[in-house]
């Protein structure tokens, strides 16, 4: 039997009874394990008679192993029962455990709370469309070019966008300082890696030639005793590289491409950026209206899946940092910010998808959107076409991680946007020429 009580929008306690027979039967599974650990006196070890052992010890000895058992299974059949949708694991509060009596225990526990919804059909919003012109085409193949630019040895002075190989010794007040001193490093002129000016100062260098170059270390530098010194490098330059485009033609089309012509390599690129703007496009409407419709609803924001949003946001950017071969540690430090400040800053950010989540699970609720088993299907499909997976294998993966709801909670969110989105009245636009270069 279960009774709940609303505590307040975010929070329910349920009463729940467990009958005798039930408890009777976790208490005797209770007393197998128990008394594999008890010796008595007249009894081998594990072998005392229950009677015994709860004359001996109390009844009470099976209690704390009993409850073991019985409290999980009580709590989710009763969280099926009620249908509510716990966000946190609950507090327990043991009401009555009396032998020959029912099991009665409190579970409080956060739910998710439904949204008062504002209108949410009819959203006024603005669809901003970008034209896509030959001057895009070319910026997309000049890029393509860049990426399979070639270098060449030259015996020449260093020029702005020359890849040079360097010796270097940094010293300040006459001292090398640690970290300051490199060989054979490669530096591009103009890529702004180094320090400011130091880059600069190399232009006009011949292969061979030694210089001393004065720079001073920005005031954020991650170094303490580096921060707004003023330096002196020996420099030695050992190599210059200079990049060669290639030229823009049949022939880099048919090596760059699956084309035998440049015509179709700039068809297929105009098609690929049309496709590029339209999903750019799909996805600022969707967030806009999705936003147009949290700002006229009200739900409350539990603080756990402000920082549940927070801990899956913070994970997202470690995974970036990795890409790019840095640790979320490492970026905290250089940043000069704590662990708690970083997450302290996306606070605001996690409110907003929380809230806008909340938002549309009340739609998708009031709408009645469900995820069949063929489109979770569909999706698990498209997976294991993705990462070159066996779908069996990858259903496998969901159903043992829990995924499978998951995954039918993505559809559902998809059918209320793409809902949502439908029955909004959108403006289309084009967007400024400022905003086209942007």
């Amino acid at each position: 039997m279960v009774k709940l009580e609303k505590i307040d929008e975010s929070k329910i306690a349920l009463e729940i009874e467990v009958d005798i027979q039930t408890v009777e039967t976790a208490l005797d599974a209770a007393y197998k394990s128990v008394v594999k650990k008890v010796s008595l006196p007249g009894f081998r070890k594990g072998k005392v008679p229950r009677s015994i052992l709860e004359s001996r010890f109390g009844s009470e000895v099976l209690f704390e192993d009993a409850l073991e058992i019985l409290v999980p299974d009580a709590y989710e059949k009763a969280v099926t029962e009620t249908g509510i949708n716990p966000i946190d694991r609950p507090e327990i509060d043991l009401v009555q455990m009396e032998k020959g009596k029912p099991l009665i225990f409190k579970a409080e526990v956060e739910v998710k709370p439904e949204a008062k919804l504002g209108e949410y059909k009819g959203t006024e919003v603005t669809k901003e469309t970008r034209e896509i012109t030959g001057a895009d085409v070319d910026a997309e193949l000049e890029k393509l070019r860049g990426q399979h630019v070639k270098l060449h040895v030259v015996d020449d002075a260093v020029a702005e966008g020359d890849m040079t190989v360097i010796d270097f010794t940094g010293f300040k007040d006459g001292e090398p300082f640690e970290g300051g001193h490199g060989e054979g490093y490669s530096l591009e002129i103009g890529s702004k890696t180094f320090i400011p000016g130091f880059e600069e100062q190399l232009i006009g260098m011949k292969l061979g030639d030694e210089k001393e170059i004065a720079v001073t270390f920005p005031e954020d530098y991650h170094a303490e005793d580096l921060a707004g010194k003023p330096v002196t490098f020996k420099v030695k330059l050992q190599e210059i590289k200079r990049k060669e485009l290639p030229e823009l033609n049949d022939d880099f089309a048919s090596e760059v491409s699956d084309f035998d012509t440049l015509a179709e390599l700039k068809a297929d690129t105009l098609n690929k950026l049309k496709e590029t703007e339209e999903k750019r496009a799909r996805i600022e409407l969707e967030n806009s209206v999705v936003e147009a419709v949290a700002a006229k609803s009200e739900v409350a924001l539990p603080n756990v899946l402000v920082e549940k949003e927070i801990d899956r946001m913070t994970g997202e950017m470690e995974q970036f940092l990795r890409m790019q071969g840095l640790t979320l540690e490492k970026f905290v430090a250089l940043t000069g910010k704590s662990m708690d400040e970083l997450r302290e800053d996306k606070r605001e950010e996690a409110k907003s998808r929380v809230k806008a989540n909340l938002v549309l699970d009340t739609i998708i609720q009031k709408e009645g959107f469900a995820a069949t088993d063929e489109e979770v299907d569909e999706k698990i499909n498209e997976f294991a076409k993705s990462y070159g997976q066996e779908v069996d294998k990858i259903k496998e993966y969901f159903n043992a991680q829990g995924q499978s709801d998951v995954l039918r909670q993505e559809i559902c969110y998809r059918k209320a946007i793409d809902f949502l989105v439908a029955e909004a009245n959108v403006t289309t636009v084009a967007a400024s020429a400022a905003e086209k270069t942007e």
